[in-house]
């Protein structure tokens, strides 16, 4: 047969929009009034008083939003007014409250060149990441420089930044250009500043070790902390400012072990005495699978509170916050947050007596596919979640006046910020009125907890969006596949914008009469250790395909699905599973989007089977055969389901080339093949026009292919 190719671009966006126009017209959801949702993120504070900025994505225009209590009442700081795609990370606001600090441009959510500018637009000049500040008071925005993660002094006069894997520093009301404050080997960030204002704390990352150094002036010497053949990270200071603890692991090297069986990644706590030098290790993780390093948001999450050093860890099975006494060498860490649940977005208060976070857990049994706002004393397990109920919080962070301010929504109502009392007490809607009067919150369906178990008996989440429209016959039905993998989808908006955004999409494919089934597979957050670390998951077995292919079959047994029209699609690691599906089970899928995908997961192996290495991992071919197996392409034989495969071409995260190489590979065999290429947009479609076009892409695709017209 012979293939239908449908190449879409830029250019093609006008069809698109047509089609959004015309299933519009004939659902009561608007797909453009859909997409029409204030996006807030980096949600800071100042240490003093009761000053909050974040970033606000409306329809593509990002801008800086300010408030102060005890109103709260929202204020937009800068003017972008244009979809240009150009991201705003790093807000922070100075200690005084004085000054708000922002990056503008890039893809900071990618796995390389976050830096590098990105071009949707096509402007024949590219933007520049560059850093900013504006007074909180308003008025014009200051040009600091280009760099990147910048840190804002705690006298609020200076900021420091990353250039060239260099630290520079300029006033933070940018009246003077900015210059380097040293040259030192290796990739140096990650600084923090010393209570007083005086040093920089820094990580110099030299490939296969790491170390920490301290900068005081252009005239003294920098002071390495412990130099070792270890890697070291993530330095904190302790308040009075004479000592710093930091994160040691292991160094790069050692004897090839065997790549398909799980080993322990060992990591401890330091604690550094500056004026003599001395380095003691204050605590050690279990040698154990789960006491490995946790790869959770914010990693080890390690400060040093009043008095205590707390961090994550995930050794008891789920990502806990516990306590240690900085002197307490050899002792016990204590448990702050028991349960069946984890913890992120972790931030601690300005006076360092208390941590709060976001949770999967409350007094619902629901909660663990939601996210509350939960606060924890540093000295003792005394847990509390502060925003119980069917809402959904994150991003928690304290005021110096006793404020929580976090991020708020529901299953209908899209993220805003909001604020409570660190006491308790009632919720206000910070910034509500920057939702559109014809945002369609009451169309939305409320999603339900679905739970079903894999072939070999593991248990699996999923989210069931139907919309009850009072017909009998049976529906089409669509798989959602999240990405990362460690993601966990939740029963309402989700606070990351990508997934926000997959959120929006199957609130619009139920009210075309679709049912959707997000699910929560193996490998994902929000289940504890083992169901996020199976040790024959990803390149070693995606044993996480089980997950996929169960719920496909559950969704077939469901009285009001269709089971000849059930569709599969995913963004990212969800465009592979989408993929690995098509590619195994076209019977059970009977269409599919695959957007970004890897489809080859041998690259990762080839260098094991180098005819240069005396040396090789025990299991080196065996590894390199479940690799392929365990990609896509080894299953195009069995591929028959027609597949939309959509990426953009400066995808920093998925290399375009996987894409490339499917669509040969497909076309070859004669596979029904339409493709979408969005022209210099990121993994994260930056440009929200862009979105839109995707979105409407992948409702058109699954409508034409399993509601063709009467």
């Amino acid at each position: 047969m012979k293939n239908r190719i449908l190449r879409c671009s830029l250019l093609a966006a006008c069809l698109f929009f047509l089609v959004l126009g015309q299933v519009g017209a004939q659902n009561s959801l608007s797909l453009a009034a859909l997409k029409s949702y204030p996006f807030p993120n980096e949600l800071t504070a100042s240490a003093t008083g009761s000053r909050i900025a974040w970033a606000f994505n409306e329809s593509g225009l990002r801008n800086i939003y300010v408030a102060e209590g005890p109103s709260f009442a929202a204020r937009r700081l800068t003017s972008y007014q244009m979809d240009d795609g150009q991201e705003l990370t790093s807000v922070s606001v100075s200690a005084d409250g004085n000054w708000v600090v922002y990056l503008r441009g890039g893809d900071h959510g990618s796995n390389w060149d976050d830096g590098v500018p990105v071009n949707p637009t096509f402007t024949p000049t590219p933007p520049k990441v560059q850093i900013w500040s504006v007074p909180f008071t308003g008025g014009e925005p200051n040009l600091i420089g280009e760099g990147e993660n910048p840190t804002i002094s705690p006298r609020s006069d200076q900021i420091v930044f990353e250039r060239n894997n260099q630290l520079w520093t300029a006033p933070v009301d940018g009246s003077a250009a900015a210059k380097q404050l040293f040259s030192a080997r290796g990739n140096n960030g990650s600084a923090v500043w010393s209570p007083d204002g005086s040093r920089l704390a820094f990580r110099s990352n030299r490939g296969d070790h790491s170390f920490i150094g301290v900068f005081t002036n252009a005239e003294t010497p920098i002071q390495w902390i412990a130099p070792s053949f270890h890697r070291d990270e993530s330095p904190r200071w302790s308040p009075t400012g004479d000592q710093l603890c930091f994160v040691r692991m292991p160094g790069g090297g050692g004897a090839p072990d065997s790549v398909l069986v799980p080993r322990h990644q060992a990591w401890g706590i330091y604690v550094a005495d500056l004026a003599n030098g001395q380095t003691r290790r204050i605590w050690q993780a279990p040698p154990t699978l789960r006491g490995s390093v946790p790869s959770t948001h914010g990693g080890t999450n390690l400060h040093w509170a009043a008095n205590r050093i707390v961090f994550l860890s995930y050794h008891d099975g789920w990502p806990h916050l516990y306590s240690l006494d900085p002197q307490g060498e050899g002792k016990e860490a204590m448990l702050l947050t028991a349960g069946n649940f984890m913890a992120e977005h972790i931030s601690l208060s300005p006076d360092r007596k208390w941590l709060v976070f976001a949770g999967n857990t409350g007094p619902d049994p629901l909660d663990i596919d939601r996210r509350h706002v939960v606060r924890v004393p540093v000295d003792r397990p005394a847990m509390q979640v502060m925003t119980p109920g069917s809402g959904l919080e994150w991003s928690p962070v304290v005021t110096a006046t006793g404020d929580l301010v976090f991020i708020s929504a529901t299953t209908q109502r899209p993220p805003i910020p909001a604020t409570m009392p660190m006491a308790g007490g009632p919720m206000r809607l910070i910034a509500q009125e920057r939702i559109p009067q014809n945002f369609p919150a009451s169309s939305l369906v409320t999603p339900k907890q679905v739970i079903f178990q894999a072939a070999d008996g593991v248990t699996v989440h999923a989210q069931w969006f139907e919309r009850n429209d009072g017909r009998q016959e049976r529906k089409p039905a669509i798989v959602y596949i999240h990405g990362g993998p460690p993601r966990q989808m939740l029963l309402g908006w989700h606070y990351s914008d990508y997934y926000a955004n997959a959120y929006a999409e199957n609130q619009y494919l139920a009210s075309q009469g679709f049912i959707v089934l997000s699910v929560n597979y193996r490998l994902g957050i929000g289940y504890g250790y083992e169901f996020h670390r199976p040790a024959d998951g990803g390149t070693n077995g995606a044993s996480e395909y089980r997950d996929i292919k169960a719920a496909g079959e559950w969704l077939a047994r469901q009285p009001q699905v269709d089971p000849a029209r059930i569709g599969v699609y995913g963004g990212s690691y969800g465009g592979y599973l989408t993929a690995m599906a098509l590619g195994k089970d076209s019977r059970l899928f009977a269409a599919g989007v695959d957007i970004h995908g890897v489809h080859d997961r041998t690259s990762r192996t080839r260098n094991l089977l180098l005819p240069e290495s005396y040396e090789r991992a025990p299991d080196a071919e065996q590894a390199a055969r479940v690799a392929w197996e365990s990609s896509p392409i080894a299953w195009v034989s069995g591929w028959t389901s027609p597949v939309l495969i959509i990426h953009g071409d400066d995808d920093r995260n998925v290399r375009f080339s996987q894409s490339v190489d499917l669509v040969q590979r497909l076309e070859a065999k004669g596979v029904p093949l339409e493709t979408m290429v969005v022209v210099d947009d990121t993994h994260h479609f930056m440009l929200h026009a862009n979105a839109v076009k995707v979105d409407a892409a992948i409702s058109d695709f699954f409508v034409r292919r399993f509601k063709p017209a009467k």
